[in-house]
């Protein structure tokens, strides 16, 4: 059982202001001397990298699809683990979810999955008394959801904030808190989203401090904080990875294998539990940076190249040969080498003309059209990461495409909403645009790190 006080920040719709309270909340709260666990709702990557940034912990998903309802209080119970106070940021509208599921991977879900009072952030910017009819039915929709509170988003001037509390004490719902607009809070975007931390460490740092400053100027944190206090135990065992890679009795692998994991400003996709179940599972973790450094950590027998922005950085990357050397080698070895979507990118030959690894023979470009969504996969074959016939929920986020897009041994058979293969499956290269939540199939990560004990350590390559 957990006592963790936690709120669910919700809206009724994307471009709210959503990331901003929250990751606000969670600052103020902070340098208020509490202990934050920070947590998203949904596959993002980058929402987190702020909430990380604001409290100093890490910034935890909580996605029902991916992981599976039955997943996402363990996970919730593990990342928010001596915390003071938990705040999880929704996705998109309150009820939207997976489509075609219903109710599946919504904030509404989770938030009854976590027993938690949800705070609804409504844009107040061009509306005044039609926000109690608003708020009314977001309340009112589903009876598990316990909405129990409003923060007013872009107020124009009192006199706006004096109609839009007297709409809401109408409709008996409290106003929590209400922020003017400020545009130095804002954050910058492109086009998968905002930037992500990594790639504007100072500017980041700025706008977070002046997200906590608005929030706690135009909230009321006692309010706030005692509503978080209301919520009730949450059953349940926390998840553990150690347990989780155990399962089915596997043990651990000896020896410490070191596992490189690409990170820095190209490589910023990655969920915390993968670390930690490459840990367990007995792998020692080395995350280096493709864009400074030159060659693989040291004793390296497995690589991970997560998801990221690797087209904003082609020819920095591109011009680290020696570091496309030691990867190209590695990946001649035989040793086992996974990538996911940035990653996928970083193995082909180009990327937008500009020379990559070269280790897979496909060409990547950006486009026009953006994949989004959520899939359903089977492993076709033995590899790397999968065995055969491993089913796996994921999800891809990408505005590039690779000719071409599946090699003569592909990475997965999509089964839902559509059926094609996709990615490459070569050698010991794992590589696909497909990002999986290692949480919800732990085997992967053992069966990894387990490549790795088998294979000698990465020697240095020559000239």
């Amino acid at each position: 059982m957990s006592t963790v006080p936690r709120l669910v920040i919700a809206a009724p719709a994307s471009g709210t202001g959503k990331t901003t309270v929250a990751t606000g909340l969670m600052a103020a709260f902070t340098e208020a001397g509490l202990t934050v666990s920070a947590h998203k709702v949904g596959p993002d990557y980058i929402d987190p990298g702020y909430h990380a940034l604001a409290t100093g912990r890490p910034g935890r998903n909580l996605d029902a699809y991916l992981c599976g309802p039955d997943q996402v209080a363990p996970l919730f119970l593990h990342g928010s683990a001596g915390a003071d106070l938990a705040v999880v940021e929704g996705v998109m509208g309150l009820y939207d979810g997976a489509s075609g599921y219903g109710e599946l991977a919504s904030t509404a879900q989770v938030a009854k999955l976590l027993r938690a009072p949800v705070v609804l952030v409504v844009d107040a910017s061009a509306q005044s008394r039609s926000v109690a009819a608003l708020v009314h039915g977001f309340a009112s929709w589903d009876p598990g959801v316990r909405l129990a509170g409003v923060i007013l988003n872009k107020v124009g001037s009192d006199r706006h904030e004096e109609l839009l509390r007297a709409a809401l004490d109408e409709a008996g719902v409290p106003v929590l808190g209400a922020l003017r607009r400020a545009p130095q809070v804002q954050t910058p975007s492109r086009h998968l989203g905002l930037v992500p931390v990594a790639e504007r460490q100072a500017e980041a740092v700025d706008s977070v401090r002046a997200q906590a400053a608005q929030v706690r100027e135009g909230c009321d944190l006692k309010a706030l904080l005692a509503l978080a206090h209301s919520a009730p135990e949450l059953p349940g065992t926390a998840w553990d990875p150690a347990r989780a890679v155990a399962r089915d009795g596997a043990d651990s692998v000896t020896g410490k294998p070191v596992v490189a994991v690409a990170g820095g400003a190209a490589f910023t996709f990655s969920y915390a539990e993968h670390a930690e179940l490459l840990t367990a599972a007995g792998a020692e973790v080395a995350v280096f940076d493709p864009l400074r450094d030159e060659r693989l950590p040291a004793g390296t027998r497995a690589l991970v190249i997560g998801g990221g922005f690797p087209e904003m950085y082609a020819a920095e990357l591109s011009a680290n040969e020696p570091l496309r050397r030691s990867v190209v080698a590695l990946a001649a070895s035989g040793a086992p080498v996974v990538a996911e979507c940035a990653g996928l990118l970083y193995l082909s030959r180009s990327l937008d003309g500009e020379p990559m690894c070269g280790v897979l023979p496909a060409d990547a470009r950006m486009s026009q059209r953006l994949t989004l969504g959520y899939r359903e996969a089977v492993a076709l074959s033995d590899n790397a990461l999968a065995a055969a016939g491993t089913r796996v929920r994921g999800h891809e986020f990408h505005r590039t495409v690779l000719e071409p897009g599946a090699g003569t041994s592909p990475a997965w058979g999509m089964t839902h909403p559509a059926r094609r293969v996709e990615g490459h499956v070569q050698d010991g290269v794992h590589a696909s645009y497909l990002h999986v939540h290692w949480a919800a199939e732990p085997s992967l990560a053992r069966r990894l790190a387990a490549g790795a004990a088998a294979r000698p350590p990465l020697e240095a390559p020559r000239g």
